[in-house]
């Protein structure tokens, strides 16, 4: 048996043990693969994250809208209904239409807060129709009421406009032309010209009283008479 010469021993285990090149393609191959990899990880990691802010989005815009519509029946719930108007004949409850009549209610809400109605005289009183209260002289002709008043046996009246309304002329003036008045009897639909947003409750004795006082030809009282004071109340 022929004997192998150490030094091809030791070429032989070099052999054995030296590593195995890779190829400059296969690393570019792994490289790729792994880019790809990464890339698709990125772009679902972002899918998921958008979709995600989108729906908590969706719920806080969700949240807030009911919320603001919560506020708002809150705050409409929160409002006074009712008000005491002291006068100098006596003392007049009225119930405030709040749904039927809110931008109304909420104009005479800030004019009493501000005292708008403290001093105001009752200027027009027409027996059998209305009392009215304003600081300056009202925007409709009194020829124009009791026009109204003497057809209302033969015009159709509407509910919103019986015996002890409480309203306030339409107007397109400022706070200080917001005037009062109460029907003292049932009168004809004056939508066109009436906004009707309260009753009377108590007091329909002290509004007949007013209805009685001596007026001029103007039907303007001839003694002063008017508000002294009005006090918002949620109950009664």
């Amino acid at each position: 048996m022929a004997r192998i010469k150490p030094q091809a021993l030791l070429n032989q285990s070099k052999k054995k043990k030296g590593p195995s090149r890779i190829s400059i393609s296969t690393i570019i191959v792994c490289n790729l693969v792994v880019a790809l990899v990464i890339l698709s990880l990125v772009t679902t990691y972002r899918h998921w994250s958008q979709r995600s802010r989108n729906s908590i989005e969706q719920e806080t815009q969700g949240q807030r809208f009911e919320d603001t519509n919560a506020a708002s029946e809150q705050t409409s719930y929160d409002l006074p209904g009712y008000a005491d108007i002291n006068t100098s004949k006596g003392l007049i409850t009225v119930e405030l239409f709040k749904e039927g009549s809110p931008e109304a209610v909420d104009k005479f809400l800030d004019l009493c807060q501000k005292e708008h109605f403290k001093g105001m005289p009752f200027h027009r009183v027409i027996k059998n129709y209305l009392v009215q209260a304003g600081h300056s002289p009202s925007s409709i002709p009194v020829e124009e009421w009791t026009a109204k008043g003497k057809l209302r046996g033969r015009l159709h009246t509407s509910p919103k406009h019986e015996a002890f309304m409480l309203g306030t002329p339409k107007t397109k003036g400022n706070n200080k032309d917001f005037e009062l008045l109460i029907t003292t009897a049932p009168i004809p639909d004056l939508n066109d010209q009436l906004i009707v947003f309260g009753r009377v409750l108590k007091g329909e004795d002290v509004v007949q009283e007013i209805e009685e006082v001596d007026t001029d030809e103007h039907y303007q009282p001839k003694s002063p008479i008017g508000i002294i004071s009005i006090i918002l109340k949620r109950e009664i």
